[in-house]
């Protein structure tokens, strides 16, 4: 088993910055991949960041990769994801997955994580 547990979500204003962590405790040996993922109300669930957890390599969709990054201390068990430039439409809640073991991963796909924290709320003003 894997638990994972986000952090560092708020009130920020359009244009400014916030970092969110997700620490990863049990079984992190066993962790292939962590995605970070975020759903709005009335919205599907969207992909927003990835990282493999021995190699740090690191996967984004378009949209998502001029103001995110996605880091990871393996020391501290953490990934971080940081958001730049925000817009009121980056409004979600933010949740962090991972993937147990494995060779590859589909990233976008939430059914491919194993695990998942419970979110952190991001509310971006205007």
């Amino acid at each position: 088993q894997v638990q994972l547990v986000e952090s560092g979500g708020g009130l920020v204003q359009a244009g400014g910055s916030l970092k969110l962590s997700c620490a990863a405790s049990g079984r992190t040996f066993n962790i292939y991949v962590i995605g970070w993922f975020r759903q709005a109300p009335g919205k599907e669930r969207e992909f927003v960041a990835g990282i493999l957890w021995e190699s740090g390599y690191t996967y984004y969709p378009d949209n998502a990769k001029a103001r995110f990054t996605i880091s990871r201390d393996n020391a501290q068990n953490t990934v971080y994801l940081e958001m730049k430039s925000l817009k009121p439409e980056d409004t979600a809640v933010y949740s962090c997955a991972a993937k147990s073991s494995g060779h590859s991963v589909r990233w976008a796909s939430g059914n491919e994580y194993d695990y998942w924290g419970q979110g952190t709320q991001v509310t971006v003003s205007s």
